[in-house]
């Protein structure tokens, strides 16, 4: 049974993360900013779900990912998942994620899932090398307000190819640049998880 939904002013706010394609949900960013984030945050923070798509639910070995419809309903699953646990309605939960998770996270708030806001880190504007194959489509769609941290020696998307297409985006964006490439290093966490809580207090 799930548990009586709080006045939404009364509501407190909270984090899915999603993994990239070759992690899980015990990255070392996720892992600081469930650590982190209910100190900065108090009463107002509902916490973190860390959460495993589907193909990294099979146990230990490497596996290809899961395509995208079946990535989207996972993250349609855990937000109904959050909002039984944490007593808050989806339009208190924030959806964040790595490269695909964040991709996956953005793909169901086009497609009509209501959401807080969406934090994107290091977001695959395209596969590395195929510049021509861009994943923006959605963009129009998106209408929530976007955290984007990005390393400015992505090869999935360098900063001059974002400044193209973000303007597609619908709802406000704010944007976060670190010296790094698609994976940046456990230094910049500290970083990331203060721009991260920064964020979130603004949609308190």
């Amino acid at each position: 049974m799930s548990k009586a939904k709080r006045p939404k002013a009364e509501q407190p706010i909270g984090l899915i993360l999603f993994h990239g394609a070759g992690g899980d949900r015990d990255h070392h960013t996720f892992l600081r900013l469930e650590a982190e984030l209910p100190g900065r945050l108090d009463d107002a923070f509902a916490g973190v779900a860390r959460i495993n798509f589907p193909y990294r639910q099979k146990g230990p070995g490497r596996r290809p990912p899961d395509r995208m419809p079946k990535l989207v309903d996972a993250v349609n699953e855990a937000v109904e998942q959050a909002e039984d646990e944490w007593g808050i309605g989806r339009k208190r939960i924030v959806l964040g994620g790595r490269s695909m998770g964040g991709r996956a996270a953005s793909m169901a708030v086009a497609e009509g899932l209501e959401t807080a806001g969406l934090v994107w880190l290091s977001y695959p504007l395209h596969p590395t090398g195929k510049p021509e194959k861009l994943r923006v489509d959605h963009f129009p769609q998106l209408s929530c307000p976007i955290l984007l941290i990005q390393g400015t020696r992505d090869p999935f998307g360098k900063p001059d190819e974002f400044a193209e297409h973000l303007p597609n985006v619908a709802g406000p964006l704010h944007e976060h640049w670190l010296d790094a490439n698609h994976s940046p290093a456990e230094k910049h966490d500290e970083l990331i998880v203060a721009t991260v809580a920064d964020w979130l207090a603004q949609l308190l």
